[in-house]
Order: structure tokens, then sequence, then C-alpha cells
């Protein structure tokens, strides 16, 4: 074979590789890792406007564009009517730049897992599946005091 067919098999290889390992990371949530003193990243009902859930908030970071951003819409629309308590906030990232800044959200759509105190428990990149969502969640409402 000729060099130019060897670099033809590598770009491929390549790009399925990359795109199997995107397919596997995309939506699943993840541990959350601060740069906070105390250990804990928190959002406030101020930064987003609007009262965080009872039990926990599920904070969607969103732009104008974006079609996954439209699934996992209602992805979480469905998770919030499911479990009493929690909150779905969709916030456009464009028009909050100092979070999105703040919370290292690189891309949309980003979930963001809260407990009742706006402590960031769990994070996803891309459109999360509604069992990743709800076993994120449990998370959060595990750490609830009763």
């Amino acid at each position: 074979m000729s060099l130019g067919t060897w670099v033809l098999v590598a770009a491929v290889a390549t790009g399925v590789l990359f795109s199997l390992a995107k397919v596997w990371w995309d939506g699943r949530f993840r541990k959350v890792v601060t740069r906070e003193v105390d250990g804990v990243e928190r959002v406030s009902a101020a930064e987003v406007g609007v009262e965080l859930g009872e039990r926990a908030t599920l904070l969607q970071f969103s732009s104008a564009f974006c079609a996954p951003c439209r699934a996992t819409r209602r992805t979480l629309a469905e998770v919030e009517g499911m479990v009493d308590g929690v909150r779905h906030v969709e916030l456009d990232a464009e028009s909050h730049l100092e979070l999105v800044r703040r919370l290292d959200i690189l891309r949309t759509p980003t979930t963001l897992v809260l407990d009742r105190t706006g402590a960031v428990v769990k994070r996803a990149s891309g459109a999360p599946r509604k069992p990743d969502v709800i076993a994120a969640l449990a998370t959060a409402l595990d750490r609830q005091p009763q």
C-alpha cells in the first residue's frame, strides 16, 4: 500500500475512535471537582433569577441554535414532573457568561444537578438520558437531611 493509503486508514481509524469516545462520554453525569475552598460549589437563586427547587434543581445551560438542548429540555421537564420538589431551570449560556465562566461550562447543553442548598452534586455535558438524570438526582436527594 502507498503512503497515502496508510494516512487515509490512520485518519479514518482516529475519527472512529474519537466518535466512539464522544458517544460514550456525551450526556454522562460525573462527579463534580471544584476549586472552592470548602470543596462545595454553590449556585444561588439570585444567580439564576428564580427560586431553586425545594429538594433539588436541574440547572441546564443552553444556547439558541443547539438541537440537543431541546431534547435535554424535554427530558429534564419530564423528570421534573415525576419527582416532587424538583425544579428544572434553563439558562441561556450567552446571557449568563459570568456564571458560565465560574462553573467552567464549556459546551451546551450542560446540566448541573443541585441539592436543596444549591450545591453542585453532578454535571453532564451533552444530552443526558432520563435514567441517568434520575440516578444523578437521587444523589442530590440522598444528601438531604430528613
